[in-house]
């Protein structure tokens, strides 16, 4: 079986979201990309933080019912992200993403830039594309 790693299978053409980027437009970026979550990176493309669908919906809750836009996407990110390296197999990423972890993780470099995303359902295809 030939070794599978993350490089072969992340998404390259995630949504690139700024910290300082108001959250309503952060889900604008989400939507666009059909992602469930990104990457939150500095100028430089460093891993800042992680915003999700479920944190943006929250706020724009709030927008849709008050029209307030007042959130940026730093006072809502989760600046906890757990990242992994491209050269890290399917395998190994798989047993994290069977338990509680994260179902979707920001691939860097040595240099903590994000290069790639990776979700549970491209693991999942990746394994089932392998045995099939």
């Amino acid at each position: 079986m030939k070794e599978m790693i993350v490089k072969d299978f992340m998404n390259t053409n995630f949504a690139k979201i700024s910290d300082d980027m108001p959250v309503i437009t952060a889900s604008i970026e989400l939507i666009k990309k059909e992602a469930l979550g990104g990457p939150v990176v500095d100028k430089g493309n460093k891993l800042l933080g992680w915003i999700s669908e479920q944190e943006c919906l929250q706020v724009t809750t709030q927008f849709a019912y008050h029209n307030q836009r007042v959130a940026l996407v730093k006072d809502i990110m989760r600046e906890d992200v757990l990242s992994i390296k491209m050269d890290q197999t399917i395998f190994s990423l798989a047993e994290k993403m069977i338990g509680t972890q994260p179902k979707n993780y920001p691939v860097v470099d040595n240099s903590n830039k994000v290069i790639g995303v990776i979700s549970r359902r491209q693991v999942l295809k990746s394994l089932l594309d392998n045995v099939f």
